[in-house]
């Protein structure tokens, strides 16, 4: 069913107007799955479509949205079915409400191309996707996962291409390189001063960029996998337990990470500044491009204060939501990631895609080495990998980044103009 946008504004957001004269609300099953359909206001009919969602974001206003249908693409951006609602995600739904809008882009007239979008954690989403629907289900269910995948992915419908707009890596790795490893048995007021970030000791510094010893960050990193794979184990033997029925519940119960963010050492130290490590394309902002070592623009500043509070600290998710899209196997999170132990990983989908695949990292923020790594494993022969000076992970420019006013002003139109081009040497049929 199509709406238009004026008769929906209880579910439309109010920028999705600002965006093009006649965006559309579109329904579909279950009713928590909803999108917005954009076509471009003039200019030849759209011969390529474009499908962007999250994981539980709302994109139906997403950036996306606007560039790319006046840049003559007909935009369907969606809201899965877990829309802000990380707890109660179900990860391989997520691929279903993805089929969902693919199928319906690919039944629009004169569509004959359809290339999958994926944000931050968008990203992950797309790239998980694809990869079924190239390789079938078998590639979801080894037994290294910690949730298979079943048979109810079989048959997905392909994308004929996938943008990546700085896409981290994955909720499960994320979180694993944000999690406090400090935390003595899951209580906030016992700290292990010798893992302790917030520590002026181990190099943190309440007023500034703190700069932590290599002993230390290699003791961290090993010892945030040591948190994550005891979680993990308490996770397992949780889902044994309602499995056997020794356990109060069968299905699922609440499960409280306690530190479980706020202490990525990348966000307070600049020895850990994310850059290349090859020379890569960059994108600058007078639209040139120039190949180089390429290193992040972000701003350190003081960090935050030790925080104590729950919201600010904890993460709350279920049994099955931490194990089937937040938990990753591994022996360090900085080089010692097991990508294939979860299916929310893109350094693991990627390697299953053979579409063509364009890697965009935003140059002011961390995950420019990230979007490095998936360019190198992604199988397709047709991959192309450029960093965006200036941008901040949502493409807008950082202006506390730049050293002059407007430094990074073009970082908008210069990374949906390079999306647009690629796509268009690719798919269009104009």
């Amino acid at each position: 069913m199509t709406i238009p946008v004026a008769t929906a504004a209880a579910i439309l957001t109010a920028g999705i107007c600002l965006a093009q004269s006649n965006p559309a609300y579109i329904q579909f099953s279950p009713s928590t799955t909803k999108g917005a359909l954009y076509k471009p206001d003039s200019g030849p009919a759209p011969t390529v479509g474009v499908v962007l969602t999250h994981r539980t974001g709302n994109f139906l206003s997403h950036i996306a949205t606007r560039e790319l249908s006046r840049r003559g693409f007909l935009v369907l951006a969606m809201n899965p079915r877990f829309e802000n609602n990380e707890s109660a995600v179900i990860w391989d739904e997520i691929a279903l409400d993805i089929k969902s809008g693919v199928e319906f882009m690919r039944r629009q007239p004169g569509i004959a191309k359809v290339v999958l979008f994926g944000h931050s954690g968008g990203g992950t989403s797309m790239s998980y996707y694809q990869a079924v629907a190239e390789k079938g289900p078998a590639i979801c269910q080894g037994a290294e996962k910690l949730v298979p995948c079943d048979n109810k992915l079989a048959g997905l419908p392909q994308g004929d291409g996938v943008v990546f707009m700085d896409a981290h890596p994955g909720n499960s790795i994320n979180g694993l390189r944000s999690i406090n490893p400090a935390i003595i048995g899951d209580d906030p007021k016992k700290i292990n001063p010798a893992l302790d970030p917030f520590n002026p000791e181990n190099g943190f510094n309440a007023a500034g960029p703190s700069n932590y010893s290599a002993a230390f960050k290699q003791r961290y990193f090993r010892a945030q996998a040591v948190r994550m794979n005891r979680l993990i184990d308490s996770a397992l033997d949780k889902r044994k337990r309602m499995k056997d029925g020794s356990y109060p519940y069968s299905d699922d119960d609440v499960f409280v990470i306690t530190g479980g963010q706020g202490a990525r050492l990348i966000s307070f130290d600049p020895s850990l500044r994310d850059r290349t490590a090859q020379p890569r394309k960059l994108l600058s902002n007078d639209g040139t491009i120039t190949t180089k070592i390429v290193e992040s623009s972000m701003l350190y500043a003081a960090p935050p204060p030790r925080e104590s509070r729950f919201n600010s600290t904890a993460r709350v998710l279920t049994v099955r939501s931490f194990l089937s899209t937040n938990a990753i196997r591994a022996t360090s999170s900085q080089d010692g990631i097991d990508y294939c132990s979860t299916n929310n990983s893109v350094p693991c989908a990627v390697r299953s895609i053979t579409v063509p695949v364009l890697f965009a990292a935003m140059g002011a923020y961390t995950f420019i080495r990230d979007n490095e790594i998936h360019y190198e494993l992604a199988a397709s022969k047709d991959k192309d990998y450029i960093v965006v000076e200036g941008a901040t992970h949502g493409a807008t420019p950082c202006e506390e980044c730049g050293k002059t006013p407007g430094q990074y002003s073009n970082s908008v139109k210069n990374f949906f103009d390079y999306v647009a081009k690629w796509i268009n040497s690719r798919f269009s049929h104009k």
